[in-house]
């Protein structure tokens, strides 16, 4: 960013000399949504400021880049700043017991059951990402341990058609089922489901707002009970406090009043807003499973039949210590 550069001793001298006019071409160039903090145009109110101050200003008018924007923006953000300072040091207030808190325990009960929905349907968005990524993980890892068996069986898998039946209905299911599957779960589950969860940074910057507003009534209200137990020596200072505490007070409760209303309204809509996500979550976790139930049923027509009675009969471990002993037998394993 580029600054003008200051004018020179014989410059400044002029522009002192006929501060208005100056003044009066410059502030029409000035944006009104950055120049908040002037409230007119008239020369001859900049004229009756101090010199220093009017050259100061009139610097920055005459800046290329608009300096007064800065300026402007720096004002505002230490009005924001003594804010949260005030905020503060109420809350430390608060909490050593030298400012009283206001309690409305019929929105504190609201605030908590919201927070609990909240921590829920957030809880729900990452696991159902989660569950379209284990769908493909899942199928992933079929398809590299149908790929591994197929060479493990080598041309026994060939003659049969085991390994490569089991292959194919893997790769099938991945390509068809989970793919078909994606873009419905997407707009039926999981968009819905984020679109829900967006609303609540809007909610949780209100529910923000009102205690900030609460902090600033409670800091208000205390001041009030300090000027009348103790009245100051300025007798318009009560009044002017009384003044800002009602204030205070009604913005307060204005954001109370919003909240303890939609709050329990938004927790209510949460069921009926599900319901259609839930039904399709139901209908695809359905068409999977009977999807892979059906592949991998037209692979076990390949498996020996008699490896599956004795599988039923309980006399598959047997057989399996067999073929260990067996392999023992040999040379090369003895030691096993």
């Amino acid at each position: 960013m580029s600054w003008a550069p200051k004018p020179s001793e014989e410059q400044r001298q002029r522009l002192d000399a006929q501060p208005n006019a100056l003044v009066a071409a410059a502030e029409p160039s000035i944006p009104q949504s950055l120049n908040k903090q002037s409230t007119t145009t008239n020369p001859a109110a900049v004229s009756a400021r101090a010199p220093n101050s009017t050259w100061i200003n009139l610097y920055y008018k005459l800046d290329t880049n608009d300096k007064s924007s800065i300026k402007s923006a720096s004002t505002m953000s230490w009005a924001g700043f003594k804010k949260n300072v005030n905020r503060a040091a109420t809350q430390v207030m608060v909490k050593t017991g030298h400012v009283e808190q206001t309690h409305d325990r019929s929105y504190e009960v609201e605030e908590r059951r919201y927070r609990v929905m909240e921590n829920a349907a957030t809880r729900l968005q990452k696991e159902s990402k989660g569950y379209l990524d284990s769908l493909r993980a899942m199928t992933a890892s079929q398809m590299r341990i149908a790929e591994t068996i197929d060479a493990f069986y080598g041309d026994a898998g060939a003659n049969d058609g085991v390994s490569r039946s089991y292959k194919q209905a893997v790769e099938d299911l991945d390509a068809e089922t989970i793919k078909a599957l994606d873009g419905p779960f997407r707009s039926t589950v999981l968009d819905p489901i984020n679109r829900f969860c967006a609303y609540f940074p809007d909610i949780n910057e209100c529910i923000k707002k009102r205690n900030h507003k609460l902090l600033d009534y409670d800091r208000v209200r205390a001041q009030v009970k300090r000027l009348t137990e103790k009245p100051d020596k300025d007798v318009t200072k009560l009044p002017r406090t009384e003044k800002e505490a009602e204030m205070t007070r009604a913005a307060y409760e204005q954001l109370n009043e919003q909240l303890f209303n939609d709050l329990p309204q938004l927790i209510e809509l949460r069921v009926p807003y599900l319901d259609p996500s839930f039904e399709a979550l139901v209908k695809i976790q359905l068409r999977f499973c009977a999807e892979a139930y059906s592949r991998m049923a037209q692979v076990q027509q390949y498996l020996d039949p008699d490896t599956r009675d004795q599988y039923a009969n309980g006399n598959l471990d047997a057989r399996v210590e067999q073929v260990l002993q067996e392999i023992r037998e040999l040379s090369i394993a003895g030691t096993v």
